[in-house]
This record gives structure tokens, C-alpha cells and sequence, in this order.
């Protein structure tokens, strides 16, 4: 029998061994996944195939593998109403678009060349869009900062320094923008998620979560949060837990390592992979009773 995690209306069914790597093929660490409106699961790992594309049921569909991409780079992944995929590279310290078929748009950021402090980029960590396409990249690891930029790519603004006041971050880890223009912060190191409106004027912060580092909305708004503590949290946008689980460990319930990646497809059914190990991520088949 399947086990079963979550509360409420966010029940799941935890699927361990879903991806069906060919014969020789391996999985380094796992630190995005992203799925597209076809349902193809986009999954980027730190390893000789570094984007490998599966079904909804684990088959590999295809692999990039002559691209720009650095294994050891990898980290966000982001996938627009267009199903272009944005990769952000931390220690390339760029972002690449491609669109669906892995032919590279563009790239924000010169590869490899780490930027002075507070220019982006310095390991940045992730990408989203905003409802008018502007473009926010968390700058994450070294320039404690989120950056806007126009949907063609030019730099609008920059705010943040380190800290632990509004405002103040301690490694800017995972940004998302909901249809009310508000921006959401994972301010990992400090436990909490900060909110700001698209000028990066502060609204609010959430505190009290553990290490807080990827979000994914769904078409509803709800959010769906990875956490460094080994725990998944969902959540409505005033900060109601609507389900919430995970502990350390390697039963299907807990996480062996560190949730760095999730985001869901049109059933409702999530992904979720992990780094600091190799080779892990899950699938959560939800539950509708």
C-alpha cells in the first residue's frame, strides 16, 4: 500500500522510485524541476545529462545535452505559459532561456564572470515572471539581492543587502510573483519568507519556516514550498498551512537530504527532488477521494 502524506484537501501518495533512467545513465544532485502545459517533466541535474525531460509516469522522453549548460552550475528552473525554460546557473552566474524544444533565446548575465557587488549577477538562484513579463532573479548566494528587469532583459532595479531586517536577506534563494504584483522572497538562512510589492517596497515577512528555498504556485495561487529542513509546506497567500509534511530520513514520507526543487503538473500531482545527495527525487500523486 502507497503511503500516504499531507492533510486536508493536499493528500498525496508517495511515488520513490518514479524516474526510469536508461542503462548507464546516473543522477547527480537534483536542484530543479519544472513541469510544462504538455505535462513533460523537466528535470536538471548535476551530472553528465544535465536536463532530462521525462513523462508524467517516470520514461525519459529526451535529454540536452550539446547546450551551453555547466553540470555543476545548475540550479533554478523556471517554465513560462510559453513552456520556454529558464535555467539560472549559480556558479555561472547567469540565466539562460531556451525555448521548448532547447534551442537558446537568450542569456542574462555573462557566463562564468561573477559581477562586483550588488551588479547582477553573483550565484544567483532563481527566476519568475510577472504579470506583465518583467523578469526577477533572485541574487542569492554572495549579493544578497532580488533584481527586476524588463521583459526584454533590461535592468530595472535592484534591493537588498545582508541582514535580518525587512528587506535584509541571508542568502535570497527562490522568488515568485503572484497575479496581485506582490513578490515572494525565500530568505532561507533566515527562516522566513519575505513579501514586496514589484517597486520592492516591503509588505510583510512570514516567519517561522525551516530554510525555506524553492516556490511554485499553482494556476489557483496556492503555494507549494520546498525547505532545506526536510519538509514541504502548502499554503495560501495569507499564510494559512493547508497541509505539511516531511522529517529526516530515507522512509517515503521523510527526505534524505534537503527538498531544493518542486513544482506540479495539470493533475495536481507534484515533483519534488533534493540536493547535498545524489539521484533523489519523488513524486506525490494526489489523493481525491
Amino acid at each position: 500500500m502507497a503511503t500516504r502524506v499531507g492533510q486536508g484537501d493536499y493528500q498525496y501518495e508517495v511515488v520513490n522510485d518514479w524516474a526510469k533512467l536508461p542503462e548507464g545513465w546516473t543522477f547527480g544532485w537534483i536542484p530543479g524541476v519544472g513541469v510544462d502545459s504538455k505535462d513533460r517533466v523537466i528535470v536538471s541535474s548535476r551530472s553528465e545529462h544535465m536536463l532530462i525531460i521525462f513523462d508524467t509516469d517516470g520514461n525519459v522522453i529526451e535529454s540536452w545535452d550539446d547546450t551551453v549548460l555547466v553540470s555543476e552550475n545548475a540550479h533554478g528552473v523556471y517554465v513560462d505559459d510559453q513552456d520556454n525554460i529558464f535555467l539560472t546557473e549559480w556558479l555561472g552566474h547567469c540565466v539562460y532561456k531556451f525555448n521548448s524544444g532547447g534551442e537558446l533565446q537568450w542569456t542574462l548575465g555573462t557566463p562564468g564572470v561573477p559581477r562586483p557587488p550588488g551588479v547582477p549577477f553573483n550565484r544567483p538562484t532563481d527566476l519568475a515572471i510577472a504579470p506583465d513579463g518583467c523578469l526577477f532573479v533572485s541574487d542569492g548566494y554572495v549579493n544578497h539581492k532580488v533584481h527586476k528587469f524588463s521583459p526584454d532583459g533590461e535592468l530595472i532595479k535592484s534591493w537588498g543587502e545582508p541582514g535580518t531586517g525587512p528587506g535584509q536577506f541571508d542568502l535570497v534563494h527562490s522568488v515568485w510573483v503572484d497575479s496581485d504584483y506582490r513578490v515572494y522572497i525565500c530568505d532561507r538562512e533566515n527562516n522566513r519568507i519575505q513579501l514586496f510589492d514589484g517597486d520592492g517596497e516591503f509588505l510583510e515577512e512570514w516567519p517561522g519556516y525551516l530554510r525555506p528555498d524553492k516556490l511554485w504556485f499553482d494556476k489557483d495561487e496556492t503555494i507549494f514550498m520546498a525547505e532545506v529542513g526536510h519538509r514541504l509546506t502548502i499554503l495560501d497567500r495569507q499564510n494559512n498551512i493547508l497541509s505539511q509534511w516531511g522529517e529526516a530520513g530515507d522512509e517515503p514520507h521523510q527526505f534524505v537530504a534537503a527538498p531544493h526543487g518542486i513544482w506540479g503538473d495539470s493533475r495536481g500531482d507534484l515533483y519534488v527532488s533534493e540536493v547535498a545527495a545524489p539521484g533523489l527525487i519523488k513524486k506525490f500523486v494526489r489523493v481525491r477521494d
